[in-house]
């Protein structure tokens, strides 16, 4: 191996992030009469007299295509439009303007679309864009889902501010949460780790259903989301972003980014917000919301040459959390019973790097390596509780793709390894545990252009502390038509849960932790199916998708707070599952309105242990049965003026029997909270260079009724804040400012 990609590393995860730099790259758009350029969403690009298929535009009109040696004839079609053909001769990105066809079509509109379903992924992925983003005030990822169907975000308590996301009927924690293909939402960084991705970071986010592709590890258990960041090659020079709502957070984000030459490029992203002000408008004597500070900044290299490319940058976070008793005083309370009182304190730093060997006159061949290196330490205290956690990891991914013979037989092989070094310590028990996991992988994907595509994989683990483990993978793609696609897939998935750092919201009460048994990985099988279709009503273009995934756990962290005096941490004993059916259609009745409508229903059951052993099969607590949300957003010509609205309803849902002294038995009755809905709007007004916009969430102002029960008495054995299971604040208007000066003036 050349010592050029030992250092410094990048790795080609997904089918398009793989082939990335290897390919020809450009855009296709319409040229409209004000100028400006309309991307062109869906356009077919294919070599003359290829034998292995295209490839069609993204959401932004973008696309990328194996350069083929010798062929420089790029078609480019798209129905309503001209086909041309394109001379390309070199690896300059390729703006390519396509024309009207009016004598096939009378009328054509084509916008980006603020989201969309990859046409050419086997996996179930969903592409949130910017457009999307830009709906809402999305200052940070927890708040980037709003208007997703698949995604929902709540709060774990009525005092930290931590928050959880669901999907597939399930925690976040099976869910693999990746930074650009490297995991980043997990272990100690479970916990606030969602408020810690500034949304103006964001470039795109990947939502995948299901067990994931074995390339990218063995955590992901029903499914993967993937954030990319915004890249100094290709982003504005300056974009700056101030937010201040009603409630008093505030916030400002500086992005920077530099080419510095044809090959280097330099990028700067920064964050700072603050909450100071005290709110408590239940008047139970708890903020509703806690204080805090925090500061966010990375600083990315980008390389880019024939044969290397490589990234590599650090991220520095720290945040500094106050919640509790309104009264409380850090300063003068602690310990003393007076004023109950939440803190935290979290420092992380981290260091990554991307390489990529490129073989230009070989397309489909490439050789990868990501690194990543972090140190998290926490220190918090609930109460009279203190908790301390420190974790250092290092993860290392290398990754080599080749062909059988042509482009429909691909293969991807690789090593990879996870270190994870843990210390944490809860009130008087420590829990310290270092795991090493070498593991091995290989990935086929065969294909029939624009007709059929399978991948098998599975990867090998040597787990230091649990052994050898296996996790094997399909996933399937059908075109059953030019519109009409079905995807299954079926997997493995394991993990090792950190059970304080994943459940801070379990601990804002006065019950007991009881851990009676050693915590075992959780495993679990997922199966799926789904059916999109792209479809035209009225000249108007929508997408119309179906899909169903069920969950069976092996073994699984069950948090059992059915005695009103304990939280118990214990391994499954029985059954546990979860099955999800969504329903959702996205359509543009009028010129520049999107309107999406979705239905969720879930049926997720767990079996939990009474005090003399027997096991009761329950809904799974905090999950919602159902949801519908309905998005419709329109936009003024050229973008001038923007409105979007938001309804969700959620369902009911299981919580815990609360009643002083309760003990659960196989009778005891199933208590259920009520269904709710949110109204979130926002309206912007777009300039030149820059953007102002003014919202609210929470617009019919609904709240949980007594959140945090015993709030009279914290330190009693009835105070219990975890109990949340809706917003604990009212209505909230916000306004903010985009401004941007763009790589190309």
């Amino acid at each position: 191996m050349r010592a050029q990609f030992v250092m410094f590393s990048l790795l080609f995860i997904s089918y398009s992030n793989v082939y990335a730099q290897n390919f020809t790259k450009g855009a296709v758009y319409e040229k409209k009469a004000d100028g400006k350029n309309e991307p062109l969403i869906g356009a077919t690009l294919r070599w003359q007299n290829a034998k292995d298929g295209g490839t069609s535009t993204d959401t932004e009109g973008k696309f990328t295509l194996k350069k083929q040696a010798g062929n420089h004839e790029l078609i480019v079609s798209f129905v309503g439009y001209k086909t041309d053909t394109i001379m390309v001769h070199s690896s300059d990105f390729q703006e390519i303007f396509l024309q009207p066809d009016n004598s096939s079509l009378q009328e054509v509109t084509v916008r980006s679309s603020a989201t969309s379903i990859d046409r050419l992924n086997p996996i179930h992925t969903e592409i949130i864009t910017t457009k999307a983003l830009a709906k809402a005030a999305c200052c940070n990822l927890s708040e980037s889902f709003e208007t997703n169907a698949s995604v929902s975000v709540s709060y774990s308590d009525a005092v930290t501010g931590a928050k959880q996301i669901q999907m597939l009927g399930l925690s976040g924690n099976y869910v693999q949460i990746n930074t650009e293909n490297i995991p980043n939402i997990r272990g100690l960084n479970s916990t606030f780790g969602l408020n810690y991705i500034p949304g103006t970071w964001v470039s795109s986010i990947d939502v995948g259903k299901g067990a994931g592709s074995v390339v990218n590890g063995y955590e992901s258990m029903i499914g993967v989301l993937n954030v990319e960041l915004a890249k100094p090659d290709v982003s504005d020079k300056l974009y700056l972003n101030t937010y201040l709502n009603s409630q008093g957070r505030g916030e400002i984000n500086l992005n920077l980014a530099n080419t510095l030459n044809k090959k280097w490029s330099v990028g700067l992203l920064t964050h700072a917000s603050t909450l100071q002000t005290k709110l408590d408008k239940n008047n139970d004597g708890f903020l509703d919301l806690p204080l805090y500070t925090q500061y966010n900044v990375l600083n990315r290299w980008k390389y880019q040459g024939d044969r290397l490319m490589a990234q590599f940058g650090v991220k520095a976070l720290y945040e500094d959390r106050l919640g509790g008793q309104v009264d409380f005083n850090p300063d003068t309370d602690r310990n003393k019973g007076v004023h109950y009182g939440f803190g935290s304190v979290t420092r992380r730093y981290e260091f990554f790097s991307k390489t990529a060997q490129l073989f230009p006159e070989k397309p489909y061949k490439g050789l990868g390596l990501i690194i990543n290196a972090l140190v998290h330490d926490n220190t918090s205290y609930f109460g009279f509780k203190n908790y301390n956690g420190k974790e250092q990891s290092f993860y290392a991914n290398l990754i080599y793709q080749n062909i059988i013979d042509n482009t429909n037989h691909q293969y991807k092989a690789g090593l990879s390894y996870l270190l994870d070094d843990y210390n944490e310590k809860y009130i008087d028990s420590t829990f310290k545990r270092t795991e090493s996991v070498p593991g091995v992988f290989g990935e086929y994907t065969f294909t029939v252009p624009e007709k059929f595509t399978l991948v098998l994989g599975s990867r090998v683990d040597f787990h230091n502390l649990y052994g050898t483990r296996f996790t094997p993978r399909a996933h399937v793609k059908y075109d059953l038509s030019n519109d009409w696609h079905l995807r299954a897939s079926a997997g493995k998935g394991w993990r090792m849960p950190n059970a304080i750092a994943e459940n801070f919201g379990m601990l804002i009460n006065s019950r007991q932790l009881s851990v009676p048994e050693a915590i075992r990985p959780e495993e679990s099988w997922n199966y799926g199916i789904s059916l999109t279709n792209d479809f035209m009503i009225f000249g108007k273009k929508g997408t119309f998708l179906l899909d169903y995934y069920r969950t069976d756990f092996q073994n699984q962290l069950i948090v059992d707070m059915e005695n009103a005096d304990y939280v118990r941490f214990y391994n499954l004993k029985g059954r546990s599952y979860s099955n999800s059916f969504q329903a959702e259609v996205n359509y543009s009745p009028l010129d520049r309105m999107d309107v999406k409508l979705a239905y969720r229903l879930f049926d997720v059951e767990n079996d939990v242990r009474t005090s003399n052993g027997e096991l009761t099969l329950l809904p799974k607590q905090f999950v919602n049965k159902d949801r519908i949300l309905f998005n419709i957003g329109y936009a003024t010509k050229w973008d001038k003026w923007k409105f979007d609205f938001t309804w969700q309803w959620n369902g009911k849902r299981r919580v815990p029997n609360t009643e002083a002294g309760h003990i659960h038995t196989i009778n005891s009755e199933t208590v259920f909270a009520p269904a709710f809905s949110n109204i979130n709007a926002q309206i912007t007004r777009g300039f030149k260079k820059w953007d102002l916009y003014v919202g609210g969430e929470n617009l019919n102002n609904f709240t949980q009724p007594n959140p945090i029960l015993g709030a009279n008495d914290p330190f009693g054995k009835t105070f219990d804040a975890s109990m949340v299971y809706g917003p604990v604040i009212g209505r909230m208007i916000y306004l903010g400012m985009r401004f941007k000066i763009p790589n190309r003036v």
